[in-house]
């Protein structure tokens, strides 16, 4: 892609959400900056799919010392949204409605590199929904849940 945007406000109204999710990935666009804060990385993206991985760590711990259970929430929230964003057009955003997690196991501060995939399961032309599922290093079950996101029309 020639002539690509500087800023990640710009390349939502030039590119297809999987066009930018694949510049945030190839690192022509900063990533969000939660990604930071959460420590958890887009890695993949495809139609209606995306991967995220991430690191726990003392940080991410609540009161009784596993990992809170709002950075696996994120992780699912993350994941549904860039799947489902990754079949938008240009200029076209969303925003979730709702996002359900279900823990199947504590995640502890030394589980390791953690996996999230979000896949989209319908998209209609103003509602998609998506599920994920978040694994550990060993590819054990911790968390699965699923969104539904508003389609953003582009303004005209």
């Amino acid at each position: 892609m020639t002539d690509l945007p500087t800023t990640t406000a710009e390349a939502i109204g030039r590119m297809s959400g999987r066009d930018l999710l694949q510049a945030v990935i190839d690192g022509r666009l900063p990533p969000a900056s939660i990604s930071q804060t959460m420590t958890f990385d887009l890695i993949e993206v495809g139609e209606g799919v995306a991967v995220f991985e991430g690191e726990t760590g003392p940080h991410l711990l609540n009161p009784q010392g596993t990992v809170h259970g709002g950075w696996a929430l994120t992780l699912v929230d993350s994941a549904t949204g860039c799947a489902a964003h990754s079949l938008l057009p240009a200029g076209a955003g969303y925003t979730t409605i709702s996002t359900q997690t279900n823990f199947t196991r504590p995640i502890t501060a030394d589980a390791g590199r953690v996996r999230c995939e979000g896949r989209v399961i319908n998209a209609g032309r103003q509602i998609i929904t998506a599920e994920a599922t978040v694994r550990d290093a060993a590819g054990r079950l911790l968390a699965h849940g699923q969104s539904t996101l508003m389609v953003l029309q582009p303004r005209t």
